[in-house]
C-alpha cells in the first residue's frame, strides 16, 4: 500500500512544471521486491510519449548490456527503473537538457527507503554518478566507469547507452570486453532468484 501511495504521489508531481516543455509526465517503475535498481538520467521524447521507461534505442542497448529480454527488464519485481529527473527536461544544444535538479532531492530517498531488497544499484551516466558517488567518483565518467570495482558491491557505474555514445564505446573497448560480461553475470545471479 505504501508503494502504491508513493507511486501515485510521484505520478501526480508538478514540482517543476514551469520548466518542462512537454509538461509533467513522471516516468518510473518500482516494486518493493525489486533486486536491481537502474538510476538513469531523464526520459527522452519517445519515453515521454509512451510512458514506458527505456522504451527507445538507449533501452535496447541497455538490455543488450544487461543480457536480458524486455519481459525480464520490465518485470518490476526484478528491476526498479528510476531516473534522476522523472520528466522530459527539454532539448539542449547537444542532446536533451540535464535532469531537472528538483526531482532527485524530492523523491529519491523516499523511493530507496521503500526498496529494501535492492542488491545492485546501476548508475547510468554522469548525473546519477555525481549524485550518488559524490567525492568518491573520479575526474570524469570514463575514469569512474573504469574504477567500477571500487564502487562494488553497492554501485556499478555505466556510461549512457545512447547511440550518441557509440564513439565513446569505440574509444573504450575495455568496457565491452570487461564490464559488460561482469554486468551480465551480476544481473544473471540476481534475476535467477
Amino acid at each position: 500500500m505504501a508503494m502504491e501511495k508513493l507511486l501515485t504521489d510521484i505520478r501526480n508531481c508538478t514540482l517543476c512544471k514551469a520548466h518542462l516543455p512537454l509538461g509533467p509526465r513522471p516516468i518510473v517503475s518500482l516494486h518493493p521486491k525489486a533486486k536491481i535498481i537502474i538510476i538513469g538520467q531523464a526520459p527522452g521524447t519517445k519515453v515521454h510519449a509512451s510512458g514506458i521507461p527505456w522504451d527507445d534505442a538507449s533501452g535496447k542497448e541497455l538490455r543488450r548490456w544487461l543480457g536480458v529480454e524486455p519481459e525480464t527488464f520490465y518485470n518490476e519485481k526484478i528491476f526498479a527503473l528510476m531516473p534522476m529527473g522523472f520528466c522530459y527536461p527539454g532539448k539542449g544544444t547537444s542532446g536533451d537538457m540535464p535532469p531537472r535538479p528538483e526531482c532527485a532531492p524530492q523523491w529519491h530517498k523516499k523511493v530507496l527507503a521503500s526498496l529494501k531488497q535492492i542488491e545492485l544499484t546501476i548508475l547510468i551516466g554522469q548525473y546519477s554518478q555525481a549524485y550518488y558517488l559524490g567525492d568518491s567518483g573520479k575526474d570524469n565518467l570514463t575514469e569512474t566507469v573504469r574504477a567500477y570495482a571500487t564502487f562494488l558491491p553497492k554501485f556499478l557505474p555505466l556510461p549512457h547507452p545512447s547511440p550518441r555514445n557509440r564513439i565513446w564505446q569505440k574509444k573504450n573497448p575495455w568496457f565491452e570486453k570487461k564490464i559488460v560480461p561482469l554486468l551480465r553475470e551480476k544481473v544473471s545471479q540476481l534475476v535467477s532468484f
